[in-house]
Parts: structure tokens; sequence; C-alpha cells
């Protein structure tokens, strides 16, 4: 079941780029949403999740997740978090490709046999659904061929779940569960800061984004 979510989350971003053809408008605030919910998620399930285990350490991996982010935004040029930059007639990107997949694959280790894998597995599909959009829209938008794009996608769809069958099957992931989960922490911390706490266009109070926030937030915790 949380394999076909995960999959399924990704291939509605897809249909609704073919399909719908959602205003920039609209997808920032689904954004924002996303970001709220991941942010409140990781604040009242998972922290708490991590610092009661008996590894003292847990704050250092928190620490290399924000790293390990900050280097995946190098390659990716921030895709994780609605940052991508348009570009007519470009070769397929490969540093995008790689980054994010990496990304996805990682997010996807720590809901393998975890008492709080259902409030993870919702923030992951929830930000994936605005991610698969943007991604979509920046495929369409720069000429790359539609079968290329589709295929990215579709790899894409297939990262996350891939990471937690690797989490449920390979005794290091399962060994070292609480760090590596730490380490999510620290890049969704990284990713959702981003996405609600950047400057606003012109340093202006958007009040439908502040609203969607407010929601995400009220969501995450009725969850």
């Amino acid at each position: 079941m949380t394999y076909i979510v995960l999959i399924l989350s990704v291939l509605v971003g897809i249909v609704i780029v073919y399909g719908l053809k959602p205003s920039n408008k609209t997808v920032q605030l689904l954004l924002a949403f996303s970001g709220a919910y991941l942010l409140s998620i990781t604040i009242l399930h998972l922290l708490p999740e991590v610092y009661s285990t008996i590894n003292t350490n847990i704050g250092l991996y928190i620490l290399l997740g924000l790293l390990l982010q900050l280097i995946l935004d190098f390659f990716s040029k921030g895709a994780e978090h609605g940052h991508i930059h348009i570009q007519d007639n470009i070769t397929f990107p490969w540093a995008l490709f790689i980054s994010i997949g990496i990304h996805a694959f990682m997010e996807g280790v720590p809901l393998a046999n975890n008492h709080e894998h259902i409030h993870l597995l919702w923030a992951i599909v929830i930000h994936k659904i605005p991610i698969s959009i943007i991604l979509g829209t920046f495929f369409v938008r720069s000429n790359i061929s539609k079968f290329k794009a589709i295929l990215f996608l579709l790899i894409f769809s297939l990262m996350s779940p891939l990471g937690s069958l690797a989490g449920e099957n390979i005794e290091f992931l399962l060994q070292y569960k609480p760090e590596i989960t730490a380490i999510i922490i620290g890049i969704f911390l990284h990713i959702s800061t981003i996405i609600l706490f950047e400057t606003s266009k012109d340093h202006k109070f958007n009040l439908l984004k502040f609203i969607s926030i407010l929601i995400g937030m009220l969501v995450a915790y009725l969850a």
C-alpha cells in the first residue's frame, strides 16, 4: 500500500500538468501548503521520535541532513522546494535527475517499520504532488521530449518506494534507522523552511499563501 501511494503521488502530478495545466499561483499555494504540512509533521512527530532514542548525537545527524540537502540543491537548483528555472532547448538535466533521485530514495528509507509511518508517508506524498507538477512543467516548457519527461517522472515515482524497500531489507539501514531518520529530518527542515520563509516578492504579505500555510499546519496537527 505504501509503495502504491508513493507512486500515485507523482502520477497525480503528471496528470495535473498534462491534463489541467495549473497556473503558477495555484502551484505556489499548493507548495506552501505542502511545506507547512511537512514542517509540522517533522516538528510534531519525527523530532520527538528520534530524540526518544538512546543516541545522544541525533542533533549532529540533523545538521548533516541540512548540509546534505545544501549539496543536493547545488545540483538540482532547488527543485525539491520549487526553485527551478525554465530554459528553452536544454539538454536532459542529468544532475537534476540524479540529485532529486537521491533525495527521493533517502526520504523513503525511514518509512520501513516505523510507528510514525503514516505521518511521514503523508508528508512525503503531499510534498511530492506539487514538486511533480513543477518538474513536469519544467520539462514541458523546456521542450524536452514528452517521452523523456514522463520516463524521468516515472523513475522519480519509484525512488521513494525503492528507499522504503531498502530500509526493510538492508541490515545497515535497519541498524541505523534513527540516525537516517534524523538526516531526513534535516533535509525536511531545509526544504520546508525555504518554502515557507523565503522572502516574498517585493516583501509583500501574501494572504492566500499565509492561509495555505495555516491550513497545512492545522491538518498536520489534527492528523
